[in-house]
């Protein structure tokens, strides 16, 4: 049984590989049985079909988040505004170390949403509820915390999508300033 869960687990990291190297629509499971030096028939007897292997590999990388967010929490527990901020650039570094993220995040597909909606929701959930609560805690209106949230997942994606495309290099410099960015965000009316 041991070997089996081993090469499941090498599926999945192949997977992701795979996701980061092709994307999700060029996403071959062919390729990464050749890659794990398995029969093409055998990651099929680990997930029921490429959709649900591709959900596992989500589950598997929202896991390694939920990890990242605990030890966050763990730390920085006391100030939600400095929380928020600290979740928002781990969550940067995060999708810049997973780039295939941001196109699961961004697709725009009805098939794959039925699939993968809940799975991608899981990603920024802990954010949209940090956010909330800072808004709460300091009394501002609704329509404010909507504009926030906005705000707030605009600079995380752009700046991951920057860092990425090599449009902003991804150094502590750089990071300093979305950090410094976020923050700034909630001093404005």
């Amino acid at each position: 049984m041991a070997r089996k869960e081993n090469i499941r687990d090498e599926l999945i990291r192949a997977g992701i590989e795979e996701l980061n190297l092709h994307s999700i629509t060029d996403f071959s499971v062919r390729r990464i049985a050749a890659k794990c030096g398995v029969s093409p028939a055998a990651p099929y007897k680990h997930f029921k079909n490429k959709q649900e292997f591709i959900a596992e590999i989500i589950n598997h990388v929202n896991a390694e988040w939920n990890r990242r967010q605990q030890r966050i929490m763990e730390t920085n527990n006391s100030d939600t505004r400095q929380l928020l901020v600290e979740f928002s650039i781990s969550y940067v570094k995060f999708l810049v170390e997973n780039p295939f993220l941001r196109s699961i995040l961004m697709i725009k597909d009805d098939e794959f949403d039925m699939v993968y909606n809940k799975l991608r929701a899981e990603m920024s959930k802990l954010t949209q509820e940090l956010v909330a609560k800072y808004c709460r805690e300091v009394n501002m209106p609704e329509e404010t915390y909507v504009r926030k949230l906005y705000v707030v997942r605009a600079l995380i994606y752009g700046a991951a999508l920057m860092f990425d495309n090599g449009e902003l290099e991804y150094n502590e410099e750089n990071l300093e300033f979305v950090r410094k960015n976020i923050d700034r965000e909630f001093d404005l009316p």
